[in-house]
């Protein structure tokens, strides 16, 4: 059971659920965690009891849902996709997870390939790129806009930045043409999305390099503007702010080539606060490894960190961590 990750540790446990409860439990969850459950649901095809009992009881200690039983196939998913979202609806996602078609209108830019989505804004105007960005989830615009050209990242997560909201009757409008685009269902996003947060989190999920090279952008075009976006962004170092048994349970999830590469010219706090929640025997291997390894380039040590910061952004969405300082909300 330690082997299950927390999405699919939240699989199993839809999955003991009759049709109409995992249902209700999906309706309420954000485009991409459903994406991700499903996909999980749909891949688990074999659980003990044992692992049942296991998840039950992981799913009362962090006090969440309710139980029944049942079993994971592409037919327990299609008819909870269906009775959650309806069935013109969830079409598209049941496409994305069970037959790998890609989905219609704007609402299901959200399940599209994101070098699609870029290659078909193009050339659109930068003003409705920009509301596509802020529309999508961080991750998903992430992508987006390392795949767009260069000399417009910046300018692009700029107007996402000073974006404050959008009239419904505008986005309903984009909503149409990405209809007539795609020969899709239109829906509609109420005003209140777009600005400095919402660049953080694209920001925080880019490549080093586009992360530098946009923020220089974004800081020549207005300075205040780039300080604050800088101020919402979590980078590696922010990790040393998490308890230790968030810690404990992100080193767990973080494999040791990847853990070895992103702590290369690391300050001493954060190695000493990971070496301090590994154990001793693994915190030795670590810091041995560490002295024979020789020189590395910068790329891979700055992209083994992105790709630990992502980890450790999608366990505290799944609840399983929590990050302090910039990284989530603070208890107090």
């Amino acid at each position: 059971m330690a082997s299950r990750s927390g999405v699919e540790k939240a699989a199993i446990l839809l999955l003991t659920l009759g049709e109409k409860e995992a249902a209700e439990v999906l309706r309420h969850l954000p485009a991409k965690e459903v994406q991700r459950l499903g996909a999980a649901m749909a891949q688990i095809s074999d659980v003990s009891r044992s692992e049942v009992t296991e998840v039950l009881g992981w799913f009362m200690d962090d006090a969440e849902r309710q139980t029944s039983l049942g079993l994971g196939s592409a037919d327990f998913v299609r008819k909870t996709l269906i009775e959650a979202m309806g069935e013109h609806q969830a079409a598209g996602l049941l496409d994305q997870i069970l037959l790998g078609r890609a989905s219609k209108g704007l609402e299901s830019l959200k399940w599209m390939d994101p070098k699609a989505i870029a290659e078909m804004v193009r050339q659109e105007h930068p003003q409705i790129v920009a509301i596509i960005l802020a529309y999508l989830e961080a991750e998903q615009s992430a992508k987006i806009v390392a795949y767009l050209p260069e000399e417009v990242r910046g300018d692009l997560l700029f107007r996402v930045a000073t974006l404050d909201g959008i009239q419904p009757a505008a986005l309903q409008e984009l909503d149409q043409v990405m209809e007539r685009q795609f020969a899709g269902s239109s829906r509609t996003q109420a005003p209140g999305f777009g600005g400095p947060k919402v660049v953080a989190d694209i920001v925080n999920l880019l490549d080093a390099r586009i992360e530098t090279r946009v923020m220089q952008e974004i800081n020549t075009a207005d300075e205040a503007l780039g300080a604050k976006i800088q101020d919402l962004v979590f980078v590696f170092d922010d990790l040393i702010e998490i308890d230790d048994r968030s810690m404990q349970e992100l080193l767990r999830q973080v494999p040791s080539d990847q853990l070895l590469l992103a702590l290369k010219a690391t300050e001493d706090g954060l190695r000493d606060k990971i070496f301090r929640n590994m154990s001793q025997r693994a915190a030795e291997t670590l810091k041995e490894d560490l002295e024979a390894r020789g020189p590395v380039r910068l790329s891979e040590v700055e992209s083994a960190r992105k790709e630990i910061l992502a980890l450790a952004r999608r366990l505290a969405e799944e609840g399983a961590i929590t990050l302090g300082a910039r990284g989530g909300e603070a208890f107090v």
